[in-house]
This record gives C-alpha cells, structure tokens and sequence, in this order.
C-alpha cells in the first residue's frame, strides 16, 4: 500500500499549510470522495498551487489509481498548450475538486503509473516523465533508512508541488511514513524558523534556501534545533556548508535526483556529511559511473521512470541495452564509494585543450574566493582551444579581477580549468528549484 497511513488514520496532523490543516482522518475522508469521483478516468491534471487543495487531489488520485499531472502555476501559454496536449487530461482540476460518494476501492498494482511529472524543456519541449507507484514506494522507503525517517516527524518546506522534490518526497514521503508535512506556503527564512520552533524536525530546501539561511544570524538557533537539513535539486556549494555549519552547528545531508529517477544517492544521517558530495547509492538503487572521469553517471533500480510520455524514441535513446538510465549529469566517484557531481553532460562538460573540465569544479574553486558571492561556469567556442572557460561572476562588495579569479582557479585545480574569460553580473537567471538556467547565460 502506497499511503498506509490514510488506512490507519493515526489522530494527527497530516497536512499544515497557513491557516489551514488537515488531520489523518479529514484527509483520508475528503481524498476518498476526490478518490470516488475519479474513479474510470484516464489521467487528470491538477493545478499544483501551495496549498491543501493540491495535496487532496493528488491524494485523491492516488486512491483510485488515476495518474496525475501536476501543473505549474507559472507555466506560459505556450507551454502550457504543449503540456495539456501532449498528456491529454481528461479533467484539469482547478478550485472545484470532483467528489463521489466514499467507495471502497482496490489498491492499484505497483506498476501503475502514479504521477506524470514533466520535464523543465532545458533541450526542447518539456517531456512527460510517467513515473509508477512501484518507484515512489521503494525510492521513499529507502530515503527513510537513509535518513532515519519515521512517522514522529515533521518536515518543513516551502518547495513547488509541480515537482518530484516537493510534491513527490515533501508531501508523499511524509505521508507514507505517517508524519506531518508543514508547508510554508513559500519559503521564508524567518517562517521556517518558527515551525523549527514548534514541532518541525527536518527542513527540505534548496540552495537558494540555505544561502537566505545563513544571511540570517537572528535565526541561527532555531536551525540548530533540527534532526535534520537536507540540500537538493542542485549543488550545495562547500563554502555554503561551510558558513551553514559555523552558524547553526548542523551539516547538511545532501541528496541526488532527478525527475526520472526520483532519488539515487544520498548522505545517510549517520554518516560523512562531507561538503561536495552527494553520499553513496540508495538501498536497491544502482548507480555507475561510465567513461573517463568525470564519466557520466548512469542508473538502474526499481525507482526508475516508466517511459517518457508519448516518446518511444526518446525513452529507448535515454536508456541502455541493458536496462541502465543515461542521466546525463557527470560525476567522480570518490574511494569510499560517495559521488561527487561536477555538472550536466549538455552543459557543464568543457572540452578545453583536449581537457575535460567540469563546469562544477571550477564553479565551487570560485566560490572558495571572497570577491565572489555566486557563480556560473560555461564553455564557448575558442579557435585554438575548442572551448574556453567562462566564469559569469555575481560579486562581493570586495570583488575581484578576472586576473585574480584564473590565478585563484589555476592555485586549487590545475592551470587548464582556469576562467579564460570573466562576466560580472548583477544576477544569476534561475528556474523555481533554484537551478541556474545556463542556457539564458549563453
């Protein structure tokens, strides 16, 4: 069973959005009837705003075995046309949620397909990811043993519920294992403090997140009080873990996934916290590395995709003979077995003087300099080199020379992963996960 708890109905709070909460027994009530109105529809798509709403409606369809397609609220007319159209809902779920009389209905089999999660369209349009029950229940289970995840947790974040990361295992990791998702509506430095202050155990955050964090001393002591801080959707930078550590004593367990494989790694609660990794392979997860490194990290498991939607030839491209997914991400493995991501094989592989560079690498040397405050790396065309390195600097108050920012680089890694070429911005362009668009920098 996917969500055993909403058998169970344990006399709790299971959803808290501000001003609004939901307890096991009024969930499981009114995702029944969302589950009763449902029932003999191909797919649905719900308009996945931050509230208790979507969490209902998800839920609900989850119930009676109906996939879901959540929508961002942001998405543009175009996009929205080829999202609509290519998984071709049969109701679009707003304000009005559909409701039948309360049914018993039967469990759906592992391998019916849960959720349609569609990709960012970061190298044409966006692709429906089908992901099945089968992946959410062993991916959250194994997350759990990672983490040591029990139901007398409370998990704090204000993530996006059109994503695997907030809807995915912010709301349905806590409800399977029968704790309490506390949503912040939006993230919010000084909100998150205060439900670290109540009963929240555990925060879910990005980056971006963690960066407003540490710019907030006043608040240092209610981080502290966490079990746990966990980083994902892209890389914690060392010196953010660094400057998060010595501010709230607490060292960030990150993670790796994507949107086709839902969780792959992570830093286990009791183990090495170490800054620029992202742990070892989850329990049932296969994870290789294939290639020079950095190599491009592949994967194999029961938490993989189904296919992508209406793409045969996408899905067949995107995996190997033998059952292994092609993430693209590039990646080293360290000798105790921990992987250590340095970027995107589309975007983040610079091929400079018949070097591979890893545009993470240089990123986080970067990062180690004090006239620097965030940073972005690409490669461009060079006539003699292939590529060049390019460094689109956000500066400190104290910034530095693109002289001193290569020789800086050059110091900690080697002379070819140099910037050949620095930018200074006044900003990053980044996506709702906090990502770096890279290519809006090109």
């Amino acid at each position: 069973m996917l969500l055993p708890a909403l058998a169970s109905t344990p006399a709790k709070v299971a959803l808290r959005f501000p001003g609004h909460e939901l307890t096991y027994p009024e969930l499981a009530e009114q995702a029944r009837a969302v589950a009763a109105g449902l029932v003999g529809r191909r797919r649905i798509a719900v308009w996945a705003r931050s509230d208790a709403r979507t969490c209902v409606a998800v839920v609900g369809a989850l119930l009676a075995g109906v996939p879901v397609v959540p929508l961002n609220p942001k998405l543009g007319e175009r996009e929205l046309d080829h999202v609509l159209t290519d998984s071709a809902p049969d109701l679009v779920v707003d304000d009005v949620l559909p409701t039948g009389p309360p049914a018993d209905l039967p469990e759906p089999p592992a391998g019916a397909p849960a959720l349609i999660v569609y990709t960012s369209g970061t190298t044409g349009p966006p692709k429906g990811v089908v992901l099945p029950r089968r992946a959410l229940a062993t991916n959250l289970d194994a997350l759990a043993d990672a983490w040591e995840w029990t139901a007398d947790d409370v998990v704090v974040h204000g993530l996006p519920l059109f994503h695997v990361h907030g809807l995915g295992i912010g709301v349905i990791g806590p409800l399977r294992r029968g704790g309490t998702v506390h949503h912040l509506g939006s993230f919010d430095v000084a909100a998150a403090a205060g439900a670290l202050d109540g009963d929240g155990t555990v925060l879910f955050g990005v980056p971006t997140m963690y960066h407003r964090i540490a710019r907030a001393p006043e608040h240092a002591a209610s981080f502290a009080k966490a079990r746990l801080l966990v980083s994902g959707s892209a890389p914690l930078p060392a010196t953010l873990h660094a400057e998060l550590t010595a501010l709230t004593g607490q060292r960030v367990v990150e993670r790796y996934g994507m949107t086709e494989t839902l969780m792959n790694t992570s830093v286990r609660a009791s183990g090495d916290r170490r800054p620029g990794t992202v742990g070892p392979p989850l329990d049932g997860v296969e994870v290789r590395v294939v290639g020079d490194e950095p190599g491009e990290v592949e994967v194999r498991g029961p938490n993989l995709f189904l296919e992508y939607l209406n793409r045969p030839d996408a899905t067949r491209a995107a995996f190997t003979e033998d059952g292994w997914f092609r993430t693209g991400d590039l990646a080293v493995v360290e000798p105790d077995g921990y992987l250590r991501l340095v970027g995107r094989r589309a975007t983040d592989l610079i091929k400079s003087g018949g070097y591979k560079i890893g545009a993470g690498e240089v990123e986080n040397a970067l990062l180690e300099h004090p006239g620097v405050a965030e940073v972005a790396v690409t490669g461009e065309p060079d006539d003699d080199l292939g590529e060049r390195v390019v460094a689109w600097v956000v500066p400190t108050t104290t910034p530095a020379t693109p002289e001193e920012l290569a020789d800086h680089v050059a110091r900690l890694l080697t002379p070819h992963k140099r910037p050949r070429v620095v930018r200074y911005v006044e900003s990053l362009p980044r996506n709702d996960m906090g990502k770096v668009l890279k290519r809006e920098l090109r």
